[in-house]
């Protein structure tokens, strides 16, 4: 399912990765920060705690040992089943948001050490057409299952998504299953599967792969569901609970293992791997 326009409260600007003389302003409250000393604080307002959208990349080298980052080139072909146009071709599109992000697609795959734990990272970028998921970007996370399975690696997942890429069409809601069976297979192998939801995870993403780990971590304040909640409360004719799809609503219903603070996630996925270490070799 995709969510429908209008369904989601829009994100915050992207913040591109700064400079020491640049300024950046939070996107919730406004406190402007330097750059370099922003990037420090891995993009977590010291003011309101606002955790700020981070590029995928970016994201990768946060949670990886200093040096074993090894971005894996994924080739995947582009599809356009519905021959989809809105006004603008959405081959287009893809291309815009190529030139925009730098990225291929929405996922960028990486291998790296994890507190010295083998690990493959799988890591959305929102920005990447609301970090849908669409056949090119079902195949990128499936072959990073693949790859877990065959290096004998943990997987690490980053998920931030708005639902499925709404421009194929049934290709994409098909994606969920193709995914499911990835994760399946690092199940099947033995290996630990760990996800951290960012803000927004939405759609077949928070439906399939991103609730299917051994750990599912969320950070403070993020929106998590599958439906946005306007559509929700326009189906039931109800009002939603107060902090209805934050982070710290699921938590307190059982629907993700922990809330983690960015600046302490890296050593929570390192403990985490730690207790599962043996089972990578």
């Amino acid at each position: 399912m995709s969510v429908r326009p209008g369904s989601l409260p829009v994100p915050g600007p992207r913040l591109q990765r700064t400079t020491s003389a640049d300024t950046v302003a939070c996107p919730a409250c406004g406190r402007r920060f330097v750059g370099d000393r922003f990037e420090r604080a891995l993009r977590v307002c010291s003011s309101c705690g606002r955790h700020a959208r981070v590029p995928a990349t970016l994201r990768a080298q946060q949670i990886a040992d200093r040096g074993t980052l090894d971005i894996v080139p994924i080739t995947v072909a582009d599809r356009d089943p519905l021959g989809f146009d809105d006004g603008v071709p959405y081959p287009q599109r893809v291309a815009q948001a190529r030139a925009e992000t730098g990225n291929d697609e929405v996922f960028t795959v990486a291998r790296a050490g994890v507190g010295d734990v083998p690990a493959v990272l799988a890591c959305m970028d929102f920005d990447f057409m609301g970090g849908s998921l669409g056949s090119a970007a079902g195949e990128a996370f499936a072959q990073a299952c693949e790859l877990a399975v065959a290096e004998r690696r943990a997987l690490i997942a980053v998920c931030t998504s708005g639902g499925a890429r709404m421009q194929e069409g049934i290709a994409s809601l098909a994606q969920m299953a193709r995914c499911s069976v990835g994760t399946a297979q690092v199940a099947n192998a033995g290996l630990p599967y760990v996800t951290v939801l960012a803000d927004p995870c939405f759609g077949g993403v928070t439906a399939s792969f991103a609730t299917q780990a051994d750990v599912i971590i969320a950070e403070p304040g993020a929106r998590i569901g599958f439906a946005g909640g306007r559509v929700i409360e326009q189906a039931t004719h109800d009002r939603l609970p107060e902090g209805f799809q934050t982070a710290e609503f699921l938590l307190a219903h059982g629907m993700v293992d922990m809330v983690v603070d960015r600046r302490a996630l890296r050593s929570v996925l390192v403990r985490l791997l730690g207790a599962y270490g043996a089972h990578t070799s």
